[in-house]
């Protein structure tokens, strides 16, 4: 839903990534069974807007014309549209681990780029007039398997390849799409720094040259094609977790001139590094995903491990009044004990005035509400139906920005 009539306020949706399913008629059986759910609870009587996640498989289905149309179709008489994509996870999501097999295929490969070229056609189709487009994507890869020069040059090339796409749409059309790379523990490009050295490094080099090859351009046009349709997709869980804060990251982004292409709005677990406090963590210790922890040091500097098992080891030999941030998406609107050392806390505390005034003020046209973690949460902090948890974070997000289209 688009937050207010003026054009630089933001469109707000929810991930539908936190709806279990891979091929297309489950992701549709999701909108029409959840998503609407919620779109009534809310009682908008603006157009829903949809956080489409669609897989490999998915991607495949909705490529052929006929289904596009019918969801079109679908979409115009139940007043919702589509404008965003999550294409970071590629293949299985639920259900069956996933863990460090969420970045592959990465960057580069042709799967990857092959893949995300289909999300751009299958958005190109499915977005209103007038109304730009964003897929999020995987940050390169993971960094213990993309390690060398030439994979992160690869990586740059097909990323122009989609930015060079992306450009003849928007001059064939008018339509404008732009892929954000999305900064993660542990993947290649897990901090603001890295992301922005490497847009400095490898795409204005590797990239430029590119779409320099492929357009016969100047080097101004070029770097505009890349700036426009290459971007960062900001997650407030993992820029909390490198205990960067989101309003300053905002900025620096900006200063760079790298668009932020959207923003998902989550929360990572919180605590300092007592005993009774990495007793409550082990309740989050399960299969399915990575929870990459970090602790920040005395120095300012950061430390960290894969994942929750070899975190909860390790920092038992760390100070005990540490701050540790665990990346497990919990709600927008749990927060925790604030102020008991001993209980575990929410990373929202990071979202300051700063932030939310930046997003009323149109740093970034889309907003994705991003707990993809409901289906493992302890039972605990599971205990009403999806579509209520999922309309409390609405609620939570919209009061914070102060702004609904009308209730």
């Amino acid at each position: 839903m688009k937050l207010g009539a003026d054009s630089k306020s933001p469109h707000l949706t929810y991930c539908l990534n936190v709806h279990p399913g891979e091929t297309w008629a489950e992701n549709f059986a999701a909108i029409r069974t959840h998503a609407c759910a919620v779109r009534d609870r809310l009682h908008s009587m603006t157009p829903f807007g949809l956080g489409l996640r669609i897989g490999h498989c998915a991607a495949l289905e909705l490529s052929q014309p006929a289904r596009r149309r019918a969801f079109e179709d679908w979409m115009e008489d139940e007043n919702i549209y589509a404008f965003t994509i999550n294409g970071f996870p590629y293949g299985d999501f639920h259900g069956r681990r996933v863990k460090e097999q969420v970045y592959e295929p990465d960057w580069s490969t042709i799967e990857r780029r092959d893949y995300t070229l289909q999300l751009i056609d299958i958005l190109a189709v499915l977005l209103p007039d007038q109304q730009e487009g964003s897929i999020s994507t995987v940050p390169l890869g993971y960094a213990a398997k993309l390690n060398s020069a030439d994979k992160l040059t690869q990586a740059a090339r097909h990323l122009a390849e989609c930015a060079l796409t992306c450009h003849r749409l928007y001059e064939q059309t008018g339509r404008c799409i732009h892929v954000g790379l999305e900064p993660e523990p542990t993947c290649r490009l897990e901090t603001t720094p890295q992301l922005i050295d490497y847009f400095e490094t490898y795409l204005l080099r590797d990239g430029l040259n590119y779409i320099l090859a492929a357009l016969g351009c100047t080097n101004e046009t070029a770097e505009l094609i890349l700036r426009r349709h290459i971007g960062v997709c900001l997650d407030t869980c993992h820029v909390a977790l490198q205990f960067e804060e989101p309003a300053a990251m905002l900025r620096e982004y900006n200063r760079y001139g790298i668009r932020i292409s959207k923003i998902q709005l989550s929360a990572a677990l919180s605590c300092q590094n007592t005993v009774a406090a990495r007793a409550a963590l082990t309740e989050f210790n399960e299969p399915v995903y990575l929870h990459q922890v970090r602790t920040q040091t005395p120095d300012g500097s950061v430390d960290g491990w894969t994942d929750l098992p070899e975190g909860l080891a390790a920092l038992a030999a760390h100070p005990s009044d540490a701050p540790v941030r665990v990346h497990f998406h919990v709600p927008l609107y749990w927060q925790g004990a604030p102020g008991d050392t001993d209980q575990l806390q929410s990373t929202t505390g990071t979202l300051s005035a700063e932030f939310w005034a930046a997003l009323r003020a149109g740093v970034c046209p889309h907003l994705e509400i991003e707990t993809y973690t409901f289906d493992v949460l302890p039972a605990s902090l599971r205990t009403c139906a999806i579509e209520t948890h999922i309309e409390r974070e609405y609620r939570w997000v919209i009061d914070r920005l102060g702004a609904m289209t009308s209730d």
